[in-house]
């Protein structure tokens, strides 16, 4: 039950101190992500406490860890250039996007370990 609370929590924290100005729309967006684990729908069992779910379900392998690590980074890297040095709407969802499944990964792969 920890588990899933700190699915909400830690995004929550992440944007209000690091998107505070629009914190409500990077929760938003990054709880979404959570949907990522409807890979867990192909397993059988669907649940299982002991399992580990980086590596063996197909959205929580390194390369789609890779992939949301570039969602994460592409649009940082991609920043326009000029006196408005915000991301664009897309980029910035883009972005939150990415941050959002590293964190459920990182989340995930904690749980792992104990």
């Amino acid at each position: 039950m920890i588990h899933i609370a700190l699915h909400f929590m830690v995004p929550l924290l992440v944007a209000f101190t690091f998107y505070r100005n629009r914190w409500q729309g990077a929760v938003l967006i990054m709880v979404a992500t959570m949907l990522v684990d409807a890979d867990h729908l192909l397993a059988v069992p669907i649940y299982d406490p002991e399992r580990c779910s980086i590596g063996f379900h197909p959205l929580h392998t390194m390369p789609a860890i890779a992939v949301y690590a570039a969602l994460f980074l592409f649009p940082l890297l991609r920043r326009r250039k000029g006196p408005a040095k915000d991301l664009q709407p897309t980029a910035r969802v883009l972005h939150l996007v990415g941050l959002g499944l590293l964190i459920h990964m990182a989340l995930d792969w904690m749980d792992c370990l104990l």
